[in-house]
């Protein structure tokens, strides 16, 4: 599978210019279609100059901006792909391994890594352990289990964690307790569930810091989201697979542990103690 132009920038952003992370920020926010417009249109949008734009194109390694938008529509088509469309498009295996999920899905995870900045897992780490955050989870059909995995062990590191479950008007009762100074963690991956989307952008009206974790494809929730990290989940299946996604939410789990060591170790002692009781 080739590098997904989302990883590339977030390979690359932190060398870039100013003017450049203006532009990588405009696309990530409008991913895909604004890469699909003309420069002039882009540039606009982004508030930089064609040329910035032309520069940013050539720094992800592109030759030309009709190159740039050839990977781009490609990436549309994968994302409204259905099940049975990647049936279809499945080769049989010709090569050594007994196991090509596995093979594919352990790929994903070392690609996933290589691409994802020790500044991002800061950035989110951070957000998710500060001290007078609320926590919320969700996710989407597929990937909500992800979620309630992460907020169970989330609940016994820190307190005001909540796991968003039932029906999106149950979701919808949670807005009025959600402020500035809260988290929202939501898992969406093709084809995006667009309750997860009206979802997010009410929550970030609210002022929420909303966390995407998403495929390399870009869940449009980006468009909403402070931080965003995407994890590869293309496998030689119908189906995508979320091995990736659990391990960045392990990740990000053990990260926030390790964060807030003193005030977690007392409270998961507290709490073993109540258990004993």
């Amino acid at each position: 599978m080739t590098t997904s132009i989302s990883e590339l920038i977030a390979e690359k952003i932190d060398a870039m210019p100013a003017s450049e992370r203006k532009a990588a920020q405009t696309l990530i926010a409008n991913y895909p279609l604004i890469g699909l417009r003309t420069v002039a249109e882009f540039s606009t949008q982004a508030g930089v100059s064609s040329p910035t734009i032309l520069r940013f194109v050539a720094r992800l390694g592109f030759q030309s901006y009709p190159d740039f938008q050839g990977a781009l529509q490609e990436e549309l088509a994968a994302q409204v792909q259905s099940p049975w469309n990647r049936a279809s498009a499945i080769q049989p295996s010709k090569g050594s391994a007994a196991f090509p999920l596995m093979e594919a899905a352990i790929e994903n995870i070392r690609e996933t890594f290589q691409h994802l900045s020790a500044q991002q897992l800061d950035d989110v780490t951070d957000a998710i352990s500060r001290n007078r955050a609320r926590v919320y989870l969700l996710g989407g059909r597929f990937t909500d289990p992800i979620a309630r995995y992460m907020a169970a062990h989330l609940k016994i590191t820190r307190p005001g964690v909540t796991h968003l479950t039932g029906q999106e008007s149950h979701w919808r009762d949670h807005l009025i307790d959600m402020g500035k100074k809260d988290v929202l963690v939501i898992f969406d991956i093709r084809r995006y569930q667009h309750s997860l989307v009206r979802f997010a952008e009410k929550a970030q009206a609210r002022g929420v810091e909303i966390v995407l974790i998403t495929d390399q494809w870009l869940s449009p929730i980006a468009r909403f989201a402070r931080h965003v990290i995407a994890g590869r989940t293309a496998v030689p299946s119908p189906w995508d697979s979320s091995a990736t996604l659990f391990l960045v939410a392990e990740t990000l789990i053990a990260e926030v542990t390790r964060k807030l060591e003193k005030s977690s170790a007392t409270r998961i002692r507290d709490m073993e103690k109540l258990r004993d009781n």
